[in-house]
């Protein structure tokens, strides 16, 4: 990772690079909305299928999307599907939720490509 130096917009001593890691998995297809694991913690190319219900994310291995990493609180974010629109939600973790790099403190919206990081772990959003 890259050397952070004077942002307080990350998650941790580390920065996002601009383009995917070399050796990235290509983003999964999927029937319907889904989250994939793009790089972090050696789950790269997970995929998350979003169904009607809430699903919470987190290091605590009851959650649905088991990110196993200190970067990441125990129930770190949830995920839910308004309509054809998922919702992304930090619940208050200690290191952040971003989206396209930006820290969100409310619920978001998101769009097909976006990339969600928790922790050291991106995502991408697929519609």
């Amino acid at each position: 990772m890259l050397p952070v130096e004077g942002s307080g917009d990350t998650t941790g001593p580390f920065a996002v690079p601009e383009a995917a890691p070399e050796g990235a998995p290509p983003m999964p297809r999927v029937a319907g909305p889904a989250l994939a694991v793009r790089a972090g913690g050696g789950i790269s190319g997970v995929v998350m299928a979003l169904g009607a219900d809430q699903q919470s994310i987190g290091r605590d291995p009851g959650c649905d999307l088991f990110l196993d990493d200190v970067t990441v609180s125990r129930r770190h974010a949830t995920i839910a599907m308004e309509g054809m629109t998922a919702v992304l939600e930090d619940l208050g973790s200690l290191n952040g939720t971003y989206v396209n790099r930006r820290r969100i403190d409310a619920p978001e919206r998101l769009a097909d490509g976006d990339e969600v990081q928790i922790g050291k772990f991106r995502l991408a959003f697929i519609a």
